[in-house]
């Protein structure tokens, strides 16, 4: 399956269920299709930023992922159909905290690759942080003990 198909999310908007393979593969769809997207946020995909979503992508999910792919992930019809944000808040319900705190933290990692922050990045963190509704202490990995 070609990764920008993002077919396990299409799936899920018309009702099936996900089995435990395809909810890991949901997870590397958001991370691509949200670093990805991010890469293009402030209208200039930075080579630094492909390298970078490339290694947290082999790091989190274990699988190499091209430079067309982020770049068509970057630029897909999917986002013509529907907002990012919704496809998120729709998916973010499948995963768990550590899977979206860490597609915020990756996102981070992604947006300061270029060492410069521009307020459409930001604008962009904050709705995907809405979007797939990670609290600050999810973010910084805060738990409650027993």
């Amino acid at each position: 399956m070609a990764i920008a198909s993002f077919a396990n999310i299409l799936k899920r908007f018309q009702g099936s269920e996900l089995s435990k393979e395809e909810q890991k593969e949901l997870l590397k769809e958001v991370l691509v299709m949200t670093l990805s997207r991010a890469s293009n946020a402030d209208i200039n995909i930075d080579p630094a930023e492909i390298s970078t979503i490339q290694r947290i992508i082999k790091q989190a999910i274990g699988e190499d992922v091209s430079e067309a792919e982020i770049r068509v992930a970057s630029k897909s019809e999917l986002y013509e159909r529907a907002p990012l944000e919704k496809y998120l808040s729709r998916c973010g319900r499948l995963l768990g905290d550590a899977e979206r705190a860490l597609t915020l933290r990756s996102l981070a990692e992604v947006i300061k690759t270029d060492c410069h922050i521009s307020f459409r990045e930001v604008e962009f963190f904050d709705k995907v942080a809405e979007a797939l509704a990670v609290k600050p202490s999810m973010l910084m990995g805060l738990e409650e003990s027993d």
